[in-house]
């Protein structure tokens, strides 16, 4: 699977295809927002009725890169699960799938906006984490020290392609601040030119778009020549800060 190198405060990390950041001289893996039983939680709200199957996939996606890397260390980055009731009604199969992928290694849950409190698994359960030069939290600080990981906006791009565009979950990059994109599979995104992330990047900002194969691009050349953007997720914003 490919990657694109990323430097922050002196940690060279490699922005997965998959989303995932990882982190070889820390044998680290993190990955932000992966919403576990979303659905579960739309259908006790009497919401939109979704196929239950986005925690198997997401677990799935997570089970090939732990399989790939072999992480001494996990950072989940918050929003773990779609809320806090969302952890305890997790079906036994995925349940057991999930101890079994941390079973062995530092497992760490940073909380999130829908998932505050501790979660009823295995592993450590913070507010953020101090890793080396790297600090992980859920989101982004308006002026942190520099060596910052964070989730929560699940950045997407629109990215010109000959006639047409591509549109891909993103990471954001600056000389501060790394933001992922959501890992899990029934996760919307926020545009890249959206107010509430241009007022936390530098003018150097990188976005990296996932998929095979990644590709890395300078964010405000792209946001330039697309010109005035649509608020794609305005409804999105307004749930989660």
């Amino acid at each position: 699977m490919s990657g694109q190198p990323i430097l922050l405060a002196g940690a060279r990390l490699e922005a997965r295809a998959s989303g995932a950041l990882w982190w070889p001289a820390g044998r680290l893996l993190a990955v932000a927002d992966l919403h576990l039983c979303k659905s579960e939680r739309l259908a006790r709200r009497g919401g939109a009725l979704l196929p239950p199957y986005e925690t198997a996939a997401t677990l799935d996606r997570l089970a090939a890169e732990i399989a790939a890397l072999d992480p001494a260390r996990v950072v989940a980055l918050g929003d773990s699960f779609d809320d806090c009731a969302a952890g305890a009604a997790i079906a036994d199969r995925d349940a057991d799938r999930l101890t079994a992928l941390i079973a062995g290694r530092a497992w760490s849950w940073i909380a999130g906006n829908h998932d505050p409190a501790p979660l009823a698994l295995p592993g450590s359960h913070r507010a953020e984490l101090a890793v080396g030069p790297l600090t992980f939290r859920h989101v982004a600080a308006r002026d942190p020290a520099p060596g910052e990981v964070s989730g929560h906006w699940h950045p997407k791009l629109r990215l010109p392609l000959g006639s047409g565009a591509v549109s891909r979950p993103c990471f954001l990059a600056d000389d501060t601040r790394l933001i992922l994109p959501a890992f899990g599979a029934y996760t919307g995104g926020l545009d890249a030119g959206h107010p509430a992330l241009a007022v936390l990047l530098g003018p150097r900002a990188l976005a990296v778009l996932t998929g095979e194969p990644t590709v890395a691009v300078p964010l405000a050349r792209v946001l330039a020549k697309a010109g005035p953007r649509a608020n794609l997720r305005s409804v999105r914003v307004k749930e989660q800060s």
